[in-house]
């Protein structure tokens, strides 16, 4: 005689309900269903029902609601969790920041001294707190509580000097990169995305500049024509003729970058469902090809600005960059390396405030590269 599963369960139930009873177990609790909460009737006739199904209600809801991360926002995050960059970076922020608002801060702090040639003339710190100020009689000096990091062979205040070489080499930085990254996305997206006679001439020209050596070309710039540029536009001339020659080399390697990502992106779905719909090539270029070179183009141009202080601050130390009075990390070094046995100290502060922002945007721009690298996941 054959028992189907049905009446098998039927009869079974009981017995397992006496078996728990007896133990002092109890009746054991049926798990949630929705066969079960179909089971329990009407939500008004049952209080577990509707905790039930509100729970049910809530989880769904909340899976829902949950949206997808931006790849932007995503990379934001691998980023975040990179602590050598981001406390690279907070360094690298710290040392712009302070040598563009520093010195105004810096000429109110300090005490009242003597100056002068006798001594005998009370100067406040907005007066040798000036980089460009001179005090014979306080030359060579080790860091004092009026200057911090001592003075120079003339006896000009070197943090003043140091916060003034900084802001050359931001400036410098800024208007090589204006150069670094319009012609390189211009010329690096055209040639990438037309092809043809267009990438090869372009291509060409790029190899054409790429072949200067950028150090030699801005070199051979400032000796030729920096006495020129700096008595049409003064003191800065001779800053935005190196800036001009760095600027001039720099963009070869950003195009090349640009080129092969252009590459890889028109031939991607979405570029062909644009040229689908009738977008045109500057609408497809400015609405989905530059906006997605934005990872290639930050990774790139945060290495190249350690060439372009290193370039800077290498023009000045052969003497073809800023000059005296003026203040240059690199001038800072070319002055003060006869005094090393005398003062170390005038050497020490310029090499290592230039090695901590080289060794810093280095390791943010490693950060960069390994954040928005698209082949990499969470």
């Amino acid at each position: 005689m054959q028992i189907d599963d049905k009446s098998r369960e039927t009869t079974d139930t009981p017995k397992r309900m006496e078996m728990f009873s007896s133990t002092g177990l109890g009746v054991p609790p049926m798990p949630p269903t929705a066969a079960n909460i179909k089971d329990l009737g009407p939500a008004s006739d049952s209080p577990t029902r509707t905790s039930i199904q509100a729970e049910l209600d809530a989880r769904a809801e909340g899976i829902s609601d949950e949206k997808p991360i931006s790849p932007f926002r995503a990379s934001l995050r691998r980023f975040a969790r990179d602590r050598r960059a981001v406390i690279s970076l907070i360094i690298v922020v710290f040392i712009f920041v302070a040598s563009i608002i520093g010195p105004f801060i810096y000429e109110h702090i300090g005490p009242t001294i003597k100056g002068g040639f006798s001594s005998n003339i009370v100067e406040g710190p907005q007066v040798y707190h000036d980089p460009i100020h001179q005090e014979l009689l306080r030359s060579d000096q080790p860091p004092t509580l009026a200057y911090p990091l001592g003075t120079d062979r003339v006896g000009r205040d070197i943090l003043a000097r140091l916060l003034a070489g900084v802001n050359v080499s931001v400036q410098v930085a800024f208007l090589v990169l204006l150069f670094d990254i319009g012609l390189g996305l211009i010329v690096g997206t055209l040639a990438g995305y037309y092809g043809g006679l267009i990438d090869t001439f372009l291509a060409r020209f790029t190899d054409l500049i790429f072949a200067f050596p950028a150090l030699l070309f801005a070199s051979v710039a400032a000796a030729t024509l920096g006495t020129e540029f700096t008595d049409r536009l003064g003191p800065s001339g001779r800053l935005i003729l190196v800036s001009l020659a760095l600027g001039i080399t720099i963009w070869p390697q950003m195009a090349r970058y640009v080129r092969g990502q252009t590459l890889q992106l028109k031939e991607q779905q979405f570029i062909e469902a644009s040229r689908t719909v009738g977008t045109s090539d500057r609408g497809i270029i400015t609405r989905h090809i530059v906006p997605n070179l934005f990872s290639i183009v930050l990774t790139a141009a945060t290495l190249d600005i350690v060439g372009i202080i290193i370039g800077e601050a290498t023009i000045s130390l052969l003497g073809l960059g800023v000059q005296p009075p003026g203040s240059s990390l690199g001038l800072m070094i070319s002055e003060a390396a006869p005094m090393i046995p005398v003062a170390f100290h005038e050497i020490l502060f310029p090499v290592l405030t230039l090695a901590i922002i080289v060794l810093c945007l280095s390791f943010v721009g490693d950060g960069i590269g390994d954040a928005f690298n698209p082949r990499r996941k969470d």
